[in-house]
């Protein structure tokens, strides 16, 4: 059977433990966990990265890059796009990044859609936007606007599908799938509980949550790169990962395996 590609948001690891050793230190645990994707966080540089090293590093280990800002397309009241987009891309680009991604922000009416082709053309990275946990840019009904005016110019943007982000808005997640699902290009995994303060925080999944994202999975399409965006802790780092990579990597294949035996005896 054929394994799906798994990323790693490197923020799973924790904020501290990557701040402190850097994300270059993790590119070998991932390569032998089975890793295709590394997530690089901008929010978790320690401001000593090369990033042409670490660029040529992950590039030497056969990983694919993205890069995650923590930056919003739109701003308040503003019609053009986030200023910091280009400062941003450019970093991306100097870590080898194949994909940017950032959140939606305010979007509305006046902003100037169209304004990206020209703030995307200058860069070899392709531009994703991922639903966050902020009331902005968490309801599915912007999402649905920007990518009806996306599809509308033809313009190359994909979606990153972030399960667990829903929640915080009180979204279905069900429902933005079947809406938005073939825009996606990237799905971010993550369960979420509540503690005993009451927030709302990322958890690994349980079975019932891998049932409920191969349902979803279903509305998108096959074999999407798909990404731990949860905690992984323990003693042994790499076997923890492990387990996880291969619990996603799996997800969605029974369907594929179905659907090609019935082929077979067609």
């Amino acid at each position: 059977m054929n394994r799906f590609p798994v990323a790693i948001s490197l923020g799973a690891y924790g904020a501290d433990l990557v701040r402190e050793r850097g994300q270059a230190h993790f590119i070998p645990l991932l390569v032998d966990a089975g890793v295709t994707r590394i997530e690089l966080r901008e929010e978790l540089f320690n401001g000593r990265e090369d990033l042409a090293a670490l660029g040529e590093a992950i590039r030497a280990q056969g990983l694919e890059c993205l890069y995650s800002a923590p930056l919003e397309l739109w701003l308040e009241g503003q019609k053009l796009p986030n200023p910091e987009l280009e400062p941003t891309l450019q970093r991306a680009s100097a870590c080898g990044a194949a994909w940017l991604k950032v959140s939606l922000g305010h979007l509305s009416e006046d902003s100037d859609v169209a304004a990206l082709a020209d703030r995307l053309a200058r860069y070899d990275v392709h531009l994703l936007v991922e639903n966050d946990q902020t009331p902005q840019g968490g309801h599915i009904e912007p999402f649905t606007r920007f990518f009806a005016r996306i599809d509308a110019l033809q313009m190359p943007i994909g979606m990153t599908f972030d399960i667990g982000n829903w929640m915080w808005q009180e979204q279905s997640a069900s429902a933005a799938a079947q809406q938005l699902g073939r825009f996606v290009e990237y799905v971010h995994c993550k369960a979420v509980s509540r503690n005993a303060a009451g927030k709302l925080v990322a958890v690994p999944p349980r079975q019932t949550n891998l049932h409920l994202w191969e349902q979803l999975l279903k509305h998108m399409p096959v074999g999407l790169p798909r990404a731990v965006e949860y905690p992984l802790q323990g003693d042994d780092l790499l076997e923890v990962t492990r387990v996880q990579v291969d619990a996603l990597a799996r997800l969605g294949q029974r369907d594929t395996q179905h659907a090609s035996e019935a082929l077979s005896h067609v």
